[in-house]
């Protein structure tokens, strides 16, 4: 293959992936981040950068939370625990109440809905809805995490005597632990920008941090949203 080709190639993959709104999202969700640990909260470029990105992501999430809401009423996959199934139904709620409100917040930066004062406080319960949600994601995915450890502990007694990293099922059970693994870092990582966001340990979580995370999560998910093929070529 010719480096045309190859060029060619990376194109229409960039193309490919830029086309998803979700992934324009989270690029512009590192730019905001990134553009908040510059500034660390001080008046300048970069917070208007920070200012300026945060309102332009809430356009591309419009109706976002019909997704959530989606999940939330949708059967959940057979054999999950009820404990589970309460805590992925629970974070489908809040998520889907975040973005929801996160609408109403884009009316009163936008002029639209005068009520300033309103639009604040619905902007904290917004913001307490995605901390819950991060909080109810991190515990689903410890659960699931302990729950193939165990799985690849039965595995791994019937495959004795055998190269265990040969078998299919095997290999297939370590790829969703690291999937898992990183999206509990990802989970984490939110839980700890909504603490900064919502101010409520401003001495340990400041701007900076805040920003530092934030950026750090974005990145992750820009990953987590590679086609599969890409992903191996990346790892």
């Amino acid at each position: 293959m010719s480096s045309l080709d190859v060029a060619r190639t990376e194109l229409a993959f960039a193309i490919l992936y830029l086309n998803k709104a979700e992934a324009r999202d989270k690029i512009c969700r590192a730019i905001q981040y990134g553009s908040k640990f510059l500034s660390n909260g001080e008046p300048g470029p970069a917070q208007n950068v920070d200012k300026s990105t945060s309102l332009a992501r809430k356009v591309f999430r419009i109706f976002k939370f019909i997704n959530d809401l989606h999940a939330l009423i949708s059967p959940s996959a057979p054999g999950t625990p009820l404990p589970l199934i309460l805590l992925g139904k629970s974070k489908n709620a809040l998520l889907s109440t975040f973005l929801f409100l996160d609408q109403i917040v884009w009316l009163g930066r936008t002029g639209i809905y005068k009520d300033k004062e309103r639009v604040e406080l619905i902007g904290r319960i917004s913001l307490f809805s995605w901390l819950g949600a991060s909080f109810c994601t991190s515990l689903v995915e410890i659960a699931e995490i302990r729950r193939l450890s165990s799985l690849m502990k039965k595995l791994e007694k019937e495959l004795k005597n055998t190269n265990k990293y040969k078998n299919e099922e095997y290999r297939r059970k370590i790829k969703k632990t690291n999937e898992r693994s990183l999206a509990l870092v990802k989970a984490v990582m939110d839980l700890v920008v909504a603490v900064g966001l919502l101010q409520l340990a401003p001495k340990k979580i400041s701007p900076r941090v805040t920003g530092a995370l934030g950026f750090a999560s974005s990145l992750i998910s820009c990953y987590q949203l590679l086609p599969p093929s890409q992903k191996a070529k990346t790892t």
